[in-house]
């Protein structure tokens, strides 16, 4: 969960960091570290890494909110390494001293990423691969065909909301808005929740005022889900997890639920604006698209290198006394996963430009035992989002100057704030995306079930598959009308 910076950075005590904190970090030495929080971490992340790079090597010494010392991993071998040895790397964030020794403020905004949860991700061993098997044995239930169904669904029913208008934001009225639709989907909610989740998780990752209250809600909301799903169980993930041979409680269910809605929607609402904004604005993006040297899924794969939707992973912590690349870690130490600093790590990437199509070894979705389960499902999502909006507005383009867009950063990822464009405006209404079934089919349209496998999902795989999507030859693939659009540029 990504924390909120409203507050100002507290300093530690005159008398220097407490005992057990980093060997880098001496009393008297802490003004001389990098601050991960700062303006220059902030304003220009890449360069801030690889000033550190070329300062310390492949893993730094830096200072997070409290001027609390930290380790950032940023050589890409390195990283792999933290995350491939949880005995030498704890999930379990209550080793680090800084907790120990009460040196992070309760109303800390590191506090919604760090405390610790009954959540597989601050466990390690056979607690966390019981809860692991769970979650990936569930979501390897979904068809591929019935996820692009939800999506296809829901992303028509966010377009058919301003395709009369020509003119949209494709952050607050697109990416912000489809992750969660398609998983209240899957979750099997009602429709009607998917909105209102949508607005509680998006109040809750800001961390306003009213975060603790959309956080109850968010929480009410998914202990009723449960509640139904006890009584009435069908062919959704919740029911899934629930009756899955880990025997997972009510609690353990709801906890993990809000886990998954959370890091669905930042990262996938991440990577979509991202990946929106290189359509739009990219030329060499768009040339090699219509040269056919580039799909969109190559598009998507190269974006998780160039910029991963969560630049800095927190965390792990030191077991005991190791050494990592050269530097003396301690026991307890807090360690900070560098994705986006190790993908461009220059030992496997000397050259930038050139492109990784069809290269998956990046760390955008992390490593190891806790590599991101649901990264394929995020992957259909975004593909298919793309994919029928560029079919519903066929002219779509950035409708101010690419000067113009920005970005609200902190030290975990930074967010496009708004994505303008333009289109000819169509005055179609009422097109769902369920292809072929009627438009208050939620669920039977997401998920129907075929005769020889047990999940959800026999879909057309087109997404724009009827002639009322307003696209001429609307039978024509996605790359097709791909390629044309690109074309007019």
């Amino acid at each position: 969960m990504t924390p909120s910076h409203a507050n100002q950075p507290r300093t530690t005590s005159a008398s220097g960091p407490p005992p057990g904190c980093p060997a880098h970090a001496r009393p008297g030495e802490t003004d001389g570290l990098a601050r991960l929080f700062g303006p220059e971490a902030v304003n220009d992340a890449p360069g801030f890494y690889e000033r550190l790079r070329a300062k310390h090597g492949p893993v730094a010494p830096v200072l997070v909110d409290g001027d609390l010392p930290a380790w950032l991993v940023l050589g890409y071998r390195e990283n792999l390494e933290v995350l491939r040895t949880p005995s030498r790397f704890s999930h379990d964030s209550r080793i680090w001293h800084c907790f120990r020794e009460n040196q992070v403020a309760a109303d800390s905004p590191l506090m919604p990423a760090l405390a610790w949860q009954p959540v597989c991700l601050f466990m390690d061993g056979a607690e966390h691969e019981r809860f692991r098997v769970a979650l990936t044995e569930s979501m390897a239930r979904f068809d591929r065909r019935g996820i692009r169904r939800c999506v296809t669904r829901s992303a028509n029913q966010l377009i058919d909301e301003f395709i009369g208008a020509g003119q949209a934001d494709l952050v607050s009225q697109f990416a912000e808005q489809l992750p969660l639709r398609v998983m209240a989907q899957l979750l099997g909610m009602p429709d009607e929740d998917g909105a209102r989740l949508v607005e509680a998780t998006r109040d809750l990752l800001k961390g306003s005022d009213t975060a603790f209250q959309s956080n109850e809600y968010l929480v009410q909301t998914l202990q009723q889900l449960v509640h139904r799903k006890r009584t009435a169980p069908g062919p959704d993930f919740t029911s899934w997890l629930m009756t899955h041979s880990a025997e997972l409680t009510d609690e353990e269910v709801v906890q993990h639920l809000r886990l998954v809605v959370i890091a669905a929607n930042e990262n996938t609402t991440n990577l979509t604006a991202n990946t929106l904004r290189m359509m739009l604005t990219d030329p060499r993006f768009r040339a090699s698209l219509t040269g056919g040297s580039m799909t969109l899924p190559d598009a998507l794969e190269q974006m998780l290198w160039d910029e991963p939707p969560t630049a800095v992973a927190p965390a792990r912590w030191a077991t005991g006394d190791t050494e990592l690349a050269g530097q003396s870690i301690k026991a307890g130490d807090m360690l900070l996963l560098g994705l986006a600093a190790g993908n461009a790590d220059p030992v496997i990437r000397p050259d930038l430009s050139v492109p990784m199509q069809g290269n998956r070894s990046h760390l955008a979705f992390t490593g190891g035992p806790h590599e991101c389960p649901g990264q394929d499902i995020g992957r259909a999502i975004i593909d298919t989002g793309i994919d029928v909006l560029l079919m519903r507005l066929p002219d779509i383009d950035l409708a101010v100057p690419e000067g113009d867009l920005r970005w609200v950063s902190h030290w975990i990822a930074r967010h496009l704030t708004s994505l303008p464009v333009k289109f000819t405006a169509s005055p179609q209404k009422g097109r769902r995306a369920s292809a072929g079934g009627p438009e208050n089919d939620a669920h039977g349209a997401a998920f129907r079930q075929d005769s020889t496998a047990d999940s959800p999902g026999i879909a057309d795989e087109s997404p724009a598959a009827d002639s009322s999507s307003g696209v001429p030859g609307a039978r024509s693939s996605w790359w097709s009308l791909l390629k044309r659009w690109l074309s007019r540029k």
